[in-house]
């Protein structure tokens, strides 16, 4: 077998300190998906390794896909507001759902190699916000849908904003597939998996984008309107309107920048983990004298 250093090469640094204490086995977990050897990592809140096949079986799941640099207040908003409908839904007791907080690996290799004191910052960020974090090779959500029911029979929930929604149309990202974006959703959909959006706000002019309003190729209309119409695909209602001004690309051009008020965009637990582990580039402001 071929699986040596030459493969995706990871730049191995040095830890230390009680904050470091589950960092082999979750670098270890990472290591297993990005030589291909396993699809998916997960680690809970306390950063230990979890097994998908306890965790997920015979279990309703919810799923929010993100990068979460950083996580903001719109992240834990999306998951809590779908938690919510999708608690409401299944008439169940809703701590019997799973929640995941994804990362998929084309996420982490953007820049070409793993960043591991990227990935560590964003795994103890969730982390801190209590949630369990799933890194996982299905950058396709109709093969992440495939991986998860290998585990479970109960309902699947992923929740994605508008401006994700409308990617998930874009018929090029299923140019691999012999049925294209039919095959995709043929597969997406045939168990039950439904689509939580939660909304989006341009920054520019103001208009809020939802299931009703989201723009999409005239093509994918009919397709659109027939998942619509059969509730594969659902808007939230119960989310925060004071939150959808905060995008993570402008939080983290804030952290970069000293500017303070980037703590108002994110949980008061991520702001602590951002600044005592001086992530992101992180600077303290200097008062004038």
């Amino acid at each position: 077998d071929n699986l040596t250093t030459d493969r995706i090469e990871i730049d191995m640094i040095e830890f230390s300190g009680i904050e470091f204490r589950h960092v082999d086995n979750r670098v270890m977990s990472l290591k297993l998906v990005q030589l291909g050897l396993s699809g998916a990592a997960m680690f809970g809140p306390s950063g230990e390794v979890l097994q998908p096949s306890e965790v997920l079986r015979k279990k309703p799941i919810l799923v929010e896909r993100g990068s979460f640099r950083p996580v903001t207040k719109v992240n834990t908003d999306m998951v809590r507001s779908a938690h919510e409908r999708f608690s409401a839904e299944l008439g169940g007791k809703p701590e019997d759902i799973v929640e995941l907080m994804e990362i998929t690996m084309r996420n982490l290799l953007v820049t070409g190699k793993i960043d591991l004191s990227d990935f560590l910052a964003r795994a103890d960020m969730l982390a801190a916000a209590g949630k369990t974090v799933m890194i996982s090779d299905y950058s396709e959500y109709y093969r992440l849908a495939a991986y998860l029911t290998r585990y479970t029979s109960e309902p699947i929930a992923v929740t994605m904003g508008a401006a994700s929604l409308q990617d998930l149309f874009k018929q090029e990202y299923y140019s691999k597939l012999e049925g294209g974006i039919l095959e995709a959703f043929g597969k997406l959909f045939t168990k039950n998996l439904r689509i939580y959006v939660y909304p989006l706000r341009d920054p520019d002019t103001g208009m809020v984008y939802t299931v009703d309003n989201v723009v999409l190729p005239l093509e994918m209309l009919n397709l659109y309107r027939h998942l619509v119409d059969s509730e594969r695909i659902k808007q939230l209602d119960n989310f925060d309107e004071t939150v959808l001004h905060i995008f993570s690309r402008d939080v983290l051009k804030r952290i970069k920048e000293c500017d303070p008020s980037w703590e108002d965009m994110v949980p008061t637990a991520i702001a602590e983990v951002i600044k005592s582990r001086k992530l992101f580039g992180y600077c303290e402001v200097q008062l004038e004298d």
